[in-house]
């Protein structure tokens, strides 16, 4: 009798802890909303289901880059609209002062409110998306411009991959022989004298420069293939680039000599795209005013001569500015169009993972009413097990 009722005890025991794994297995179903938990109840379905949720991970990762790129490249966006509409300010400010009736001083104030617009062009050219610098192309950690006081000094920082230190580039507006207004990229020694010879040059060079604005920061957000990098959408734009007009693509299709150094005319196309950005034309306004101003105040034919030109060269800037904002547009759009796809996909492979692994929640909930009520009843027969006395074990 002894062995008979410790056999029953342990089917029993068997049996319950049968039933309420069934009871837990049918909660964690209704809880997941998953059909299977291991890939032993099914295989191929379970392995799919891996397959689709590696899928839907990789979309989400994209997505929130998305996200992402496309606040830093809608702040790209604006701030070429801004240039563009400083621009266009300083073009009325520049026909203003044109003007034959315009006097001295009303010349003096205009020249004070062109240097103003260069300043803040130069501000907008150092705009922060969160914690990096939107026009730093690859460098995001450094601030990219500044601007001497008088206007006549741009001075441009990138800090290549590997260096410690950025580079420093430093060009200076002025007047030449000719009577034409153009930047020169300048050199220095260590004690800011002209260098003695090349290697004693501390500043960037051409070189150095055309390089910074080749760099391109081309990312995988499910557009193009990882296979072709040329095919992934560039969302870095140099400060560089947005004043010349010189896409970083442009740029890689210019050629080196034997030694791998850019050639003159490649260089002298950056200073000629520099010498009708914004910040140069409105240069070139302010110094033509304050030229004559200085000078006794005899001849405003020089300076109307500078003025007129430089209306005609604005407009010409302003449509070239107009094409950049609109490539920037074009490319906010195409990320907003990725978005979307990336959604509706998200959205598709919602679908096919319920359709291979998930549980229908009514019939999960059947199974788990079931199984709670067959371990129900165990737990009651289990009662009238424990019921028998002392006396059922005595032989």
């Amino acid at each position: 009798m002894r062995v008979t009722n410790a056999s029953t005890y342990r089917n029993f025991t068997t049996s319950v802890n049968s039933v309420h794994l069934a009871l837990n297995k049918s909660m964690n179903k209704i809880s997941s909303g998953e059909l299977y938990e291991s890939a032993a109840e099914n295989p191929l379905a379970y392995y799919e289901g891996k397959r689709l949720d590696n899928q839907y991970q990789d979309f989400e990762t994209k997505k929130t880059l998305l996200k992402d790129v496309q606040n830093r490249v809608y702040q790209q966006e604006l701030g070429v609209r801004n240039i563009q509409s400083l621009l266009s300010e300083a073009k009325n400010n520049v026909q203003y002062a044109n003007t034959a009736t315009t006097t001295d001083t009303a010349l003096d104030t205009t020249k004070s409110a062109l240097l103003q617009e260069m300043h803040e062009i130069v501000n907008t050219l150092n705009t922060q998306y969160e914690n990096f610098y939107v026009y730093g192309g690859n460098d995001v950690s450094t601030p990219p411009f500044s601007l001497s006081e008088d206007g006549s000094v741009l001075t441009y920082r990138h800090k290549f991959s590997g260096d410690d230190e950025p580079t420093e580039f430093q060009m200076e507006l002025s007047q030449d022989a000719d009577g034409s207004y153009g930047y020169k990229l300048l050199a220095k020694d260590k004690d800011g004298n002209p260098p003695a010879n090349p290697a004693d040059n501390v500043l960037g060079t051409m070189e150095d420069l055309v390089k910074a604005m080749s760099e391109q920061g081309r990312v995988d957000i499910g557009y193009g293939s990882i296979q072709d990098k040329t095919t992934l959408l560039d969302t870095y734009t140099g400060g560089m680039n947005v004043l010349t007009g010189i896409t970083s693509d442009a740029i890689r299709t210019w050629k080196k000599d034997a030694n791998g150094i850019y050639t003159d005319s490649e260089g002298n196309d950056v200073m000629h795209y520099l010498n009708s950005s914004p910040l140069a034309l409105i240069g070139r306004s302010v110094q033509a005013i304050g030229k004559y101003l200085e000078s006794g105040k005899t001849d405003r034919g020089e300076m109307n001569q500078v003025l007129s030109n430089t209306i005609t060269d604005m407009t010409v800037t302003e449509h070239s500015l107009s094409s950049f904002y609109a490539d920037l547009g074009n490319k906010y759009r195409l990320i907003d169009d990725m978005d979307d796809r990336l959604g509706d996909l998200m959205n598709s492979l919602k679908v096919q993972y319920k359709d291979k692994l998930g549980a229908d929640p009514y019939e999960s909930i059947m199974e788990m009413y079931n199984n709670n009520y067959a371990y129900n009843a165990a737990l009651q027969v289990g009662s009238k097990l424990m019921g028998s006395s002392l006396f059922d074990f005595v032989g």
